[in-house]
């Protein structure tokens, strides 16, 4: 199944793409990946993030980003899709994987101190893919002069 998600998801030449707005690329010792996303980096835009949402094409995600690193906490309120969390540091690195929120639950998740971003994708994609702490995450939102795996290499 693993190979099948990566198939789905791998693009030819990854390293080689230009980085875009609207995509994410990670790559780690469990592959390499890219999803198109929607980004939320107004506090307007990251308080309504994925809510009221019936799916979501399983190649897409968001990508919440702060204007520093900062404590993170997310929740499920008017989520209807199970999501996977991944949170990120200032240089793209993954902190923290939180698999499969359940959709609804206020619970807080908490994704750690010092996240610069967050991405939410489709639950299970996390583990199907080997997304986990130190993948790294690619994204011209991210301070380049920082950044683990910069847009330019």
């Amino acid at each position: 199944m693993k190979s099948l998600v990566l198939a789905l998801l791998l693009a030819p030449g990854l390293a080689q793409a230009a980085c875009r707005e609207d995509t994410v690329e990670l790559r780690g010792p469990g592959g390499s990946a890219r999803f198109t996303v929607e980004i939320a980096d107004t506090p307007g835009e990251r308080a309504q993030g994925l809510m009221n949402r019936e799916s979501m094409p399983r190649s897409h995600g968001m990508l919440f980003l702060y204007e520093q690193p900062q404590p993170a906490s997310f929740w499920m309120k008017n989520t209807l899709i199970p999501l996977d969390m991944i949170f990120a540091g200032p240089d793209g690195t993954v902190k923290t994987v939180h698999e499969n929120a359940v959709p609804l639950d206020e619970t807080a998740i908490p994704g750690g101190d010092g996240i610069l971003a967050v991405l939410e994708i489709n639950g299970g994609l996390a583990r199907r893919m080997g997304i986990a702490p130190g993948t790294v995450l690619r994204h011209p939102g991210l301070d380049q002069s920082a950044a683990a795996w910069p847009c330019a290499e």
